[in-house]
């Protein structure tokens, strides 16, 4: 794979890039699946996928190419895993929402999405948006806003939300209580800032906060247009961050007493984990090598050193590679029954990539160019995964079915 090359995306930068302990008119597109389980004929990983067609339409997913060298499931004796098969459409929803970045669920099933743009937290339930609050200190600009979002391990003892959202100075992470009354509705309280000194820039600031297994908050950062900071284990930009609720470093990290998990990322928008406990993230390249990375502690994924797999001793290669960055761009991701689901921002598709273990399977394009530009990608408490979009155009919902 390619050494990283010039960076041709805008990304003037701006302030802050050393981690400071805290003390004290798109809509939105949810696409609602029941996945199918893992079928049809073994597949490559880590290289590009061959444009597919939209599997809506009922025509099959191309495959991807060989194997690139060095890519694990090359090796002997290992097996790559199965295509996953096509989901059906069965149900479409209107919710109408503005530049949706982050989608999580209560646990009654209620979907509560961030607004990039507004600072609104609102809430989704039968087939209604109901305002929950906005978030205090949010300026938006260019790709900061208010970003993800994340549920406590406790919520239903601790009503805890937390927000990773770009101040004037930073971006910051914020937990509020969601409260409710006895009428059902839910509303936001007040900010709590524990933890800031993330780099912000127009671009690149990655944006994703997820509860871990071990019930710590991992957090995806950018690198702000800083080409410094993923290599510098002290600064906070280009990293996976592992917090404790409160904001600290969470005990255990491979630095110390320090928030850094893994680092030479470029700009991380996607983090879950599978069946075994294991992190996956996707990130962006700059114009190729878009990646679906397998995390490990205190990992050096190379940025910007070089991108995708090349083979580079001492730095961790991609599971899967997207050279180029038209067919891809991945954000949010969710891993369900042993397919990695990613949403494709330039590339407008769903990316459902089986994994086995270790082992990532070659990407299988689902709606592509149908539903535009796709955010996020969440597992409801029924099962359905939503898929959400900022297309700057009406939004709706769809609920996909596996195929028999």
């Amino acid at each position: 794979m390619n050494a990283a090359v010039g960076d041709t995306r805008r990304r003037p930068s701006e302030t802050r890039d050393r981690w400071v302990p805290a003390s004290s008119y798109a809509l939105l597109l949810a696409i609602l699946v029941v996945l199918p389980g893992c079928t049809g004929s073994p597949s490559s990983p880590g290289t590009a996928a061959t444009p597919a067609a939209s599997a809506s339409q009922g025509t099959a997913p191309m495959q991807g190419g060989p194997l690139s060298p060095g890519s694990p499931s090359a090796q002997a004796g290992q097996s790559t895993p199965a295509a996953p098969q096509t989901p059906d459409v069965t149900q479409k929803l209107d919710v109408g929402l503005q530049l949706p970045w982050s989608v999580v669920f209560l646990p009654d099933g209620t979907a509560v999405v961030s607004e990039r743009d507004t600072a609104q937290v609102k809430s989704i339930r039968n087939g209604q948006a109901t305002t929950l609050g906005e978030v205090p200190g949010v300026e938006p600009g260019g790709e900061g806003g208010l970003l993800g979002l994340a549920l406590s391990p406790e919520f239903v003892t601790d009503r805890w939300m937390y927000a990773y959202f770009t101040s004037s100075d930073d971006n910051r992470i914020a937990r509020m209580k969601l409260t409710g009354d006895p009428s059902g509705m839910v509303t936001l309280g007040k900010a709590e800032v524990i933890f800031s000194g993330m780099p912000k820039a127009s671009t690149h600031n990655g944006g994703r906060i997820r509860f871990g297994p071990d019930g710590f908050l991992y957090v995806g950062t950018g690198d702000s247009q800083r080409r410094e900071q993923p290599q510098d284990t002290n600064a906070l930009g280009g990293k996976i961050l592992r917090l404790t609720p409160e904001g600290h470093p969470a005990p255990g990290n491979p630095f110390g007493d320090n928030p850094v998990y893994s680092y030479g990322h470029r700009n991380v928008q996607g983090l879950a984990w599978d069946n075994a406990g294991r992190l996956w993230a996707s990130e962006f390249g700059p114009d190729v090598d878009d990646e679906l990375n397998l995390i490990t502690p205190g990992g050096n994924y190379g940025w910007p050193t070089v991108t995708g797999a090349p083979g580079r001793s001492g730095l961790i290669d991609a599971k899967v590679v997207w050279p180029s960055t038209s067919d891809a761009s991945p954000s949010g991701l969710e891993i369900v029954d042993g397919v990695a689901y990613t949403g494709a921002l330039r590339g407008q598709r769903l990316w459902a990539v089986p994994l086995n273990g270790e082992t990532a399977g070659s990407p299988v394009a689902y709606f592509t160019r149908e539903y535009g530009r796709l955010r996020d990608v969440a597992r409801a408490p029924d099962g359905t995964l939503w898929v959400i979009s900022n297309n700057r155009n009406p939004d709706f919902a769809l609920i996909l079915r596996p195929a028999p």
